[in-house]
């Protein structure tokens, strides 16, 4: 064999040796990527956590959205603090693109946001008494899968319309534990939830009654009394539209931070609520 062909082999074969590294390190680099796509998958709403019981868990649940600008106000002060939150909405204050937007933002902010059932018409617009009445229970039901569908809620929970009452796997408690919307909606594997103290709005003006420091202080007798429906776990309720203004969006950031104070406490979605995991 003559020098040329030596050659000429020895260039085949390099180029042999590369392609095969090529196709070697892009494996590798696939087997990577995909590697590290798995590490960063979101969860998905309703996996459940593992419980420490050293710490002290607080679920802000927020009632009535879209209502903006509260409800952007409150979404921000959030992403802000870096902590969890769950959104109680309303099928029937989706108007527009907007608030449809908002709602989509919410919906696809989980794990950091939840978006949970609230009614489609707030309990047909407020009339309590004839949304839960017996005659209407078909009616009502309709109106909780009606709102579910129209905003895609990815998780069975809901929260009644002007009323506190817990209900998951046939343990019901609550002002509605005798009512038929209640047990038909427990039986078809709904999960209701009510609430352990409310941040509540001063009267006929949208804003927070008590001051932060009066809430912490409210939740830290709670815990240290165990005066909450699951130990080591507190459901507090507000409604988006009383942080609308400035001033009471800082007092809802001043609120977190104060929590944020005690490492005891962690902040999490209502989908991973004691009963709620309990299957």
């Amino acid at each position: 064999m003559n020098i040329l062909q030596q050659i000429s082999r020895a260039g085949i074969c390099l180029v042999a040796v590369t392609a095969l590294n090529s196709c070697h390190n892009s494996d590798s680099a696939n087997k990577q990527a995909d590697s590290t796509k798995t590490a960063v998958a979101k969860p998905l709403p309703g996996s459940p956590i593992k419980y420490d019981s050293s710490k002290r868990y607080i679920f802000l649940t927020w009632d009535d959205s879209p209502q903006p600008p509260g409800t952007v106000n409150c979404k921000a002060v959030f992403q802000a603090e870096g902590i969890k939150a769950t959104f109680f909405s309303v099928g029937f204050n989706q108007v527009g693109p907007w608030k449809k937007r908002l709602i989509d933002s919410i919906r696809n902010g989980y794990p950091q946001f939840l978006l949970a059932n609230h009614s489609f018409s707030h309990g047909f617009k407020d009339k309590y008494k004839k949304f839960y009445s017996a005659s209407m229970t078909d009616s009502a039901l309709h109106d909780f899968l009606y709102n579910e569908q129209l905003l895609q809620i990815p998780v069975k929970i809901i929260r009644l319309p002007g009323n506190n009452t817990w209900a998951s796997n046939g343990e019901i408690h609550g002002q509605l534990a005798k009512n038929p919307l209640v047990h038909k909606l427990d039986s078809m594997g709904y999960k209701i939830i009510g609430w352990d103290l409310e941040w509540a709005q001063q009267n006929k003006v949208k804003a927070p009654k008590e001051t932060p420091e009066e809430m912490v202080k409210r939740i830290n007798q709670k815990f240290e009394d165990g005066n909450t429906n699951q130990q080591n776990a507190i459901v507090i309720l507000s409604h988006d539209r009383l942080f609308e203004k400035k001033q009471f969006a800082d007092s809802l950031a001043r609120f977190i931070s104060l929590l944020k104070q005690d490492k005891r406490n962690v902040f999490e979605t209502i989908d991973h609520y004691p009963s709620v995991q309990k299957k």
